[in-house]
């Protein structure tokens, strides 16, 4: 993910966190460097483009802090130009031959370089995780502004999704043909997963001692069934009657 200036410094004005990796048109410039240089060094390259400095360093890891501007949202036809300090993160990848640039808000105390590198990589990872969570167990579907069943709502999805994960395990060590393995991917396993939940769940209350029958599907049918706007007006209510 590469994020635009204006939106890092919307996320850390609102509490958030981000790692992203930095555009090719910015070239922010180097405040001061933290870890990676001596500090003779790391004072020559303060007030320098990071550009200039990533050439000199040999490749050496560095943890700075950098200085982005940014044009704030246009507010009554004015805009307000700005500017924020960041982490700047500059990994050596031995694969590319190059280095990989990260800015982020996150502090170093809490994940190092290295981590952050590993956490951009995983970022495929986490994107098909929420695409999981929305598509398969409506986590984008929240018709509701309360914010305790907002809560409800997100916790289930994440209980689902370890559920789900669980069982995928379960299902990836079982298989007799280890070579099947990669063809187990996770967004196909969630649609399958989804689909049979009605089946586990039966299986899970058969171990509990419950019986699902036709009376207690009819019973979920009829008390999940009720709209709670009970005054609101249907189009098509004299077709039921």
């Amino acid at each position: 993910m590469v994020l635009q200036n204006s939106n890092v410094a919307r996320v850390e004005e609102n509490g958030g966190y981000f790692v992203s990796r930095i555009r090719k048109n910015i070239d922010p410039i180097l405040v001061s460097i933290e870890e990676g240089l001596s500090k003779t060094k790391s004072k020559e390259f303060a007030g320098k483009p990071v550009s200039e400095c990533i050439k000199q360093l040999s490749g050496k890891d560095i943890d700075a802090v950098v200085k982005i501007e940014f044009k704030r949202r246009e507010y009554k036809g004015k805009q307000k130009q700005d500017e924020i300090n960041v982490r700047l993160v500059a990994v050596y990848n031995d694969e590319d031959e190059k280095y990989h640039i990260y800015i982020t808000n996150i502090q170093k105390d809490i994940l190092n370089a290295k981590d952050i590198a590993n956490l951009y990589e995983a970022r495929w990872d986490i994107e098909l995780l929420f695409k999981e969570l929305k598509s398969k167990y409506s986590l984008d579907v929240l018709e509701t502004k309360n914010v305790q069943v907002i809560e409800a709502l997100i916790w289930t999805a994440i209980l689902t999704l370890i559920v789900s994960r669980r069982i995928y395990s379960l299902v990836r060590k079982s298989t007799t043909h280890p070579e099947k393995m990669a063809r187990y991917t996770q967004l196909r396993w969630s649609t399958i997963f989804a689909e049979n939940a009605s089946d586990l769940l039966t299986v899970i209350l058969h171990r509990c001692g419950i019986q699902r029958t036709f009376e207690t599907i009819m019973s979920v049918y009829e008390s999940q069934a009720l709209d709670p706007h009970v005054n609101r007006e249907r189009f098509r209510d004299e077709w039921f009657e």
